[in-house]
C-alpha cells in the first residue's frame, strides 16, 4: 500500500500511547471492529515496539509506528514490523533513510520550507502538526494553497467536533485524533467510538 492508500483506509487515523502491552491486542480487535483499520503507535512509551507486533496479529489492522524522530528508532520500528511511519517533523536524515527503504511514509510539518524539505525528497503527503495550535484550518488552507499536489493528514487538538471540518476540506484524506481511545475507557467503548469515528467523512460531506 502507498501512504496515500493508508489514508483513504479511514477519515481517523488513533494516535494510540500504550502503557502495556497486554491491551493491545484488544485495542487493536476494538478499533478495527468500529471500522477504524489504520492504527499509529507511538514510540513514547517502553511498550510500543511490543504493541505493533500485537496488534499486527489482528485480521484487517494495518499497524504503523508514530513519533519516530531517528534513524535508529526507524531501525527498531521496523523489526517490530511497522507499516508505516509517522514522524512529529522532517530531517533530511531521517527522510532520505525512510524514502530509500519504500516505507509509507507520514512526516510532520507545520511550515512551508517543512513542505518544500518533503518536496525535495519526492514527498507529497504529510501530516499537518500540531494542528489546531498552528493555525487551524485555516493556516492549512493557507499553506496548502502553493503546494497544489500536497494531501494532508491534520493531527494535534483534533476532536470529534471539529474533525468534520477538516474532513471537508479536500486537500485532507484523513485526521490524526486521540479521543478514540479515552484512558481507562473499556474495550465496548472504544468500538462505539471508532464506528462513530468512522462515519466521520460522510458527514463532513453533508451541507
Amino acid at each position: 500500500m502507498t501512504i496515500e492508500d493508508i489514508m483513504r483506509t479511514s477519515p481517523v487515523i488513533p494516535v494510540l500511547v500504550i502503557d502495556d502491552v497486554a491491551t493491545a491486542y484488544p485495542l487493536a480487535k476494538a478499533l478495527v471492529a468500529g471500522g477504524l483499520r489504520v492504527l499509529e503507535v507511538t514510540l513514547r512509551t517502553p511498550a510500543a515496539l511490543e504493541a505493533i507486533a500485537e496488534m499486527k496479529r489482528v485480521d484487517g489492522a494495518i499497524v504503523g509506528a508514530g513519533t519516530v524522530v531517528s534513524t535508529d528508532q526507524f531501525a527498531q520500528v521496523m523489526d517490530a514490523g511497522a507499516e508505516f511511519i509517522v514522524s512529529p517533523g522532517l530531517t533530511h536524515s531521517l527522510g532520505e533513510r525512510i524514502v530509500e527503504s519504500g516505507v509509507p511514509f507520514l512526516p510532520g510539518i507545520a511550515t512551508a520550507g517543512d513542505i518544500m524539505r518533503g518536496y525535495d525528497l519526492g514527498l507529497r503527503h504529510f501530516k499537518f502538526f500540531p494542528a489546531e495550535t498552528s493555525g487551524g484550518l485555516p493556516a492549512l488552507k493557507a499553506l496548502a494553497a502553493p503546494f497544489h499536489e500536497a494531501r494532508f493528514c491534520p493531527t494535534g487538538g483534533i476532536t470529534e467536533a471539529s474533525a468534520p471540518a477538516w474532513l471537508g476540506f479536500d486537500r485532507v484524506l484523513c485526521v490524526g485524533g486521540s479521543w478514540v481511545t479515552p484512558r481507562g475507557a473499556n474495550m465496548n467503548t472504544v468500538e462505539t467510538y471508532a464506528r462513530a469515528a468512522s462515519k466521520l467523512r460522510a458527514a463532513a460531506a453533508l451541507p
